[in-house]
Parts: structure tokens; sequence; C-alpha cells
């Protein structure tokens, strides 16, 4: 093999000399800058999506910030609404409670002063009926006439001592 025969090797170490520094120029003229602008451009890129990112983070961290703040405003509000609608309610409870109990008050006094009336004319009718049985009763058992006047002062002398 003639790549091992020492003779042949300044000539191929000539020409690997050559390759080597022609492979050099062509990397470090025209490869490794072109390499390095496509480096220099990602690197761009990715520090401009950090950016951005960056600054959507704060925007989404202010959005929910403003979110927070507003449901705990309509929160406080909701509370608000809540305590005027329940405290709303116990007073129209309370004033219609108040009417209720009036109402029952004064239907209670009518069926007092009701039964009163009829007590009184109960009371009425049974002295009445009273003095007709005690007339009827002497004139029967006694065989004595009495008047009615007199039938009726016995009976209210009696009531009287009862009340």
């Amino acid at each position: 093999m003639p790549q091992l025969d020492p003779t042949f090797f300044p000539t191929q170490i000539f020409w690997l000399i050559v390759c080597f520094a022609a492979l050099y120029f062509v990397m470090a003229k025209v490869a490794l800058p072109a390499i390095g602008g496509v480096i220099e451009a990602r690197q761009g890129k990715i520090d401009g999506d950090l950016a951005a990112a960056a600054r959507f983070k704060a925007e989404a961290e202010a959005a929910i910030a403003e979110y927070e703040k507003a449901l705990a405003s309509a929160r406080d509000q909701a509370a608000r609404l809540a305590a005027e609608t329940r405290d709303a309610v116990a007073a129209e409870a309370a004033k219609k409670g108040h009417a209720v109990e009036a109402r029952l008050a004064a239907e209670a006094k009518a069926a007092e002063a009701r039964i009163a009336q009829a007590r009184t004319q109960a009371l009425a009718g049974v002295r009445q009926v009273a003095a007709e049985v005690s007339l009827a009763l002497v004139e029967k058992l006694a065989g004595v006439p009495v008047s009615a006047t007199e039938a009726g002062a016995a009976v209210d002398a009696a009531l009287g001592r009862r009340s």
C-alpha cells in the first residue's frame, strides 16, 4: 500500500497541510460565521420570548389581582345587600307581626265584649226564668199566690248573695 510507504510521507503531509489549511480557511471565514449568526439569532429570539413571557406573566398577575379585587368588592357588596335585605325583611315581619298582634288584640277585645254582653243577656234571661220558675214553684208547692214583683225581688236577693 502506498499510503504506508515512508517514501510517500512528505507528499502526503504536504497535501494534508494544504487540505487542512483550505478547510480551516473555509470553516473560519464561511461556515462558522454563518453558524454564529444563527446562534445569535436564536439567542435573540429566546431572549425576546423570555421578555414577552415575563411581560405576559406580569400582565396576568395584574389581571389576577384586579379580578381578586373585583371579586372581593362583589362579595362585600353581596354581603351588604344581603344584610340590607335581611334587615328589611325583619322590619317588614316585625311590622306585620305588630299589625297582626294589634288585630288579634282588637278581635280578642271585641270577643270579650260579645261574651260580656251574652253573659249579661244570659243572666237577665236566667233572672227572668228563675223568677218565673220560683213563682210557679211557690204557687204549686206552697199553694200561696205570689206576685211577679215579689218573685223577682227574691231571685235578685238570692243572686246578690251568690255574686
